[in-house]
């Protein structure tokens, strides 16, 4: 495809321009001195006008199209994630109700509690949550002031990806990629909501860009702002950002232009600032009086270090996570889990694909293309470390979410939409240019052609979702296959017909390639999405809602975002229902054995009738439907309750006289009566209600001392097959035993000032 002298061209003097890094080669102009004939303000309106050129046109050495492109590009994506944002409400309760907290508290803001009067945190540094809070501080509660920011830093992960890209491989390659990244489903969705994977995507692809920078000159300052950024980056997610490390300290000294042992102190340095800017916050917590600070959620010893290495950490690889609500996939690739099936496969099913596997194929064969026109460049050369960087990144987060056995949801594969936009971006463009010779050209012409008919296969998932797409797709990607073997033709490229057939091929390869990404990305931001688990596009053949493998969660899911299990769930994507019929359920359901009204076992409804809950038979004890003890099953558990106009009124009523104006089993379950009173309401167990916070014995002494005025029935308790605390399930049976039971609008409560 490419000879020695043009491999070592790449990074010469001959390198064509698109491949140059891109630089000023003087100093920005001195200003002109104001002339007797010409007053201060005029100078000063030129000098504005230049200024606004400069925005629009760019840097002198790009085509006159790039800049006005890129900037439509921008525009383009702030109006696809800004498209009827507040449909989502305010998306994931659980981080909402912690956004509330912090722009109430400025404890509850540092430490990311999910209530203002800091009982819990969330299981999660706050790092995320700090945006979303200062924009709800300056504007108010409500679903834009808490999705704007994550719809922003959407946009600003596109234009960091467009000018790294860029850099290296011209604005053409930058536009691919940045197009790429907006358009992906998965992308789309989590850049319209609350959890911590938009935040996460920024800070990973500006540390991308920052050590790139490194390789280009071995400037330490870039190494150490990208160990800054890596550090933010754990404060926001823990150890997934850090997953891509090993790959980017490999490459950076391998292939940086300075010795190996500076390389290798500038490593040392970069992880030093990343510790620092990481270390800082957990130093603070960990120091912390833990009698003055709120719990830690999802830890079993109010310590963020086991949340970070346990729960967080290695327990979402091995499937070991005491507290979760599911168990693994399986060893050795085989399946089985609640999250579904592990192996190499995993991200190809029919839970994931429409989420981001689209152009995944591609990346591959153009990272594999891009590593062989570079082959011979020498050992700095900064091309090839590019691919190396956003390729070793795409491999090592595949590899990572294909086998991990733990907590593993459709919208982590965010993650993996900036590696693959990256190299769709880089590999696309170095074949295009080499696309007059056959083997570039008919690289480019299979990968288009196998795109296409993926992309088939992918929407062949949902049948009766535009049928007509599908075949349109396929078509269009053999045209532009046969059109690339065609411009190869010797001559054809120095022809009018060679240039004018070059922009069709084009235009037809890119929408080929594109229109079924397009399609799901269009259909997502069209849909609100609420609860904790959320997928991208239509319902698919074979897919069930929101867990992987096993769909949605009993009763869990509300209509918009995570519906039940097909065959009796709600389609999470506003597209009707998944295969069969029912109300967030099992086939055949009921609801958890064993529980009837009032606590007495076998006296609740028959098999078949439940509502919300697990196949069995028999409401809860507190006659809301699931686990023994309180349980709402686990559509409780992730997606929050309904809060009635009576039960919020009962809630505020002398609402000023408690520290919290109600308790509830389960974070999710506490957001909601939390976001619809505005009040802090106390979250038992935390997320899943298997964290052992607070104790029977705190609980107690709470309700003595007058701090918590009702218990809401209702959500899961902790302990048994989930592990974890049993701390709620004792505190529920207790509050049951002491206080009389009455519904309010539906909801089971007691009034903790009235014993019986």
């Amino acid at each position: 495809m490419t000879s020695p002298s043009d491999a070592h061209a790449l990074d010469g003097a001959a390198r064509p321009a698109a491949l140059d890094p891109v630089a000023d080669p003087v100093g920005p102009a001195a200003p002109e001195a104001p002339s007797r004939a010409q007053p201060t303000s005029a100078v000063a309106a030129r000098a504005a006008r230049r200024g606004l050129h400069r925005i629009w046109r760019g840097k002198p050495e790009d085509p006159a199209w790039a800049r006005p492109a890129f900037l439509g590009l921008l525009v383009a994506t702030l109006v696809l994630y800004l498209y009827d944002l507040g449909a989502s409400g305010y998306a994931n309760s659980f981080y909402s109700a912690a956004v509330q907290a912090g722009s109430q508290s400025w404890k509850a803001f540092f430490f990311g509690s999910s209530d203002a009067a800091n009982s819990i945190t969330v299981d999660k540094p706050p790092a995320a949550l700090w945006p979303m809070g200062l924009s709800v501080r300056l504007f108010g509660l409500g679903s834009w002031q808490i999705l704007v920011p994550e719809a922003l830093m959407g946009v600003a992960t596109v234009g960091v990806l467009y000018a790294a890209v860029r850099r290296r491989f011209g604005p053409g390659a930058g536009l691919m990629a940045g197009a790429v990244l907006a358009l992906t489903p998965v992308a789309a969705l989590m850049f319209r909501f609350n959890n911590p994977d938009a935040m996460l995507a920024l800070l990973m692809v500006t540390a991308v860009y920052l050590v790139l920078r490194a390789v280009e000159d071995a400037r330490t300052k870039w190494l150490l702002l990208a160990g800054a950024v890596f550090g933010l980056a754990f404060l926001t997610k823990t150890l997934q950002a850090w997953l891509i490390l090993p790959p980017l300290a490999v490459v950076y000294a391998f292939c940086a232009p300075t010795p190996l042992r500076r390389r290798l102190l500038q490593v040392l340095y970069a992880a030093v600032a990343m510790v620092v800017a990481g270390g800082w916050w957990v130093a603070i917590v960990e120091l912390w009086p833990k009698s003055s600070r709120p719990y830690i959620g999802g830890s079993q010893d109010n310590s963020f270090l086991s949340l970070t290495f346990g729960y967080n950490g290695f327990g979402r690889i091995t499937g070991n996570e005491t507290g979760s609500v599911g168990g693994g996939g399986g060893p050795g690739g085989n399946g089985g889990g609640m999250w579904g099936a592990t192996g190499i496969g995993r991200l190809f099913n029919s839970e994931m694909g429409g989420q981001i596997a689209w152009l995944l194929p591609a990346a591959f064969a153009l990272l594999v293309a891009g590593l062989w026109i570079t082959r011979r460049a020498r050992r700095t050369s900064a091309t090839r470390a590019a691919f190396l960087v956003w390729g070793g990144s795409l491999l090592m987060t595949f590899v990572t979410f294909s086998y991990m056995s733990g907590i593993f949801h459709q919208y982590y594969n965010i993650a993996l939409a900036p590696y693959i936009a990256a190299v769709i971006g880089m590999g696309a463009s170095l074949l295009w240019q080499r696309r007059e010779h056959i083997a570039a050209a008919s690289v480019l012409a299979i990968t288009v052609a196998g795109t296409s008919v993926w992309a088939y296969a992918l929407l062949h998932r949902s049948p009766d979702w535009h049928p007509w797409l599908r075949i349109a797709l396929v078509v269009a990607g053999a045209v532009a296959a046969l059109a690339l073997l065609a411009g190869a033709l010797p001559g054809m490229a120095t022809t009018r017909i060679g240039a004018r057939l070059a922009v069709g091929t084009a235009v037809v390869g890119i929408a080929a390639a594109l229109g079924g990404p397009v399609a799901y990305t269009l259909q997502t931001v069209g849909t609100g999405h609420e609860g904790s688990i959320v997928t991208a596009g239509p319902a698919v053949q074979g897919g069930m809602g929101g867990f992987p493998g096993g769909g949605g969660v009993p009763g869990g899911g509300k209509g918009r975002a995570g519906g039940g299990f097909p065959g009796g769930g709600t389609s999470p994507f506003g597209q009707g229902r998944t295969p069969g019929q029912g109300q967030g359920q099992l086939p055949g359901q009921g609801q958890f054995p064993g529980q009837g009204q009032g606590g007495t076992p076998g006296q609740g409804q028959t098999p078949g009738q439940g509502t919300n809950g697990i196949p069995g038979g028999g409401t809860s004890g507190e006659g809301a439907g699931g686990f023994p003890g309180g349980g709402g099953g686990m559509g409780g558990l992730l997606d929050g309750a309904q809060v009635s106009s009576a039960m919020k009124s009962l809630l505020l009523k002398d609402a000023g006289k408690y520290t919290w104006v109600a308790a509830a089993i389960g974070s999710q379950n506490q957001a909601s009566y939390q976001l619809a009173t505005q009040k802090p309401v106390m979250s038992i167990g935390g997320f899943n209600g298997s964290d052992p916070s607070p104790t029977l014995a705190q609980f107690e002494k709470y309700v003595a001392d007058g701090r918590i005025h009702y218990f809401i029935g209702g959500g899961t308790g902790g302990g048994g097959s989930m592990g974890g605390s049993n701390a709620s399930s004792a505190i529920s049976s207790w509050v049951q035993s002491h206080y009389t039971a009455k519904t309010v609008g539906g909801t089971t409560v007691y009034d903790l000032t009235a014993p019986k």
